[in-house]
């Protein structure tokens, strides 16, 4: 592997991420895997990270204190770290019954 491939490589890293509710709904998609570069540091960069990527992900997450994540099954808030977290799942709020 040349230089220039190992450091691109290492500029970002594969994250499977997962939508529940109307968050899928508006991204389009219950889950995929995407190479999010590696200076994301918290939930919340990694949020508006996928706001750039396009209008459904611009809807998914335009009240971004709404949507909840959760860092490999673990409930998470925006300034949580991401740390090697392999699963990142969004979802909204959810009420009891």
């Amino acid at each position: 592997m040349s230089t220039a491939v190992a450091t691109a490589a290492a500029a970002t890293r594969a994250v499977r991420l997962v939508y529940f509710a109307w968050v899928r709904e508006r991204v389009g998609l219950p889950e995929e895997t995407l190479d999010i570069p590696a200076d994301l540091a918290t939930v919340a960069d990694l949020v508006r990270w996928l706001k750039a990527r396009g209008e459904n992900y611009e809807a998914a997450f335009a009240n971004e204190a709404v949507v909840r994540a959760a860092l490999d099954q673990v409930h998470a808030k925006p300034q949580s770290p991401l740390g090697a977290a392999r699963e990142i799942a969004f979802f909204p709020p959810m009420t009891g019954g």
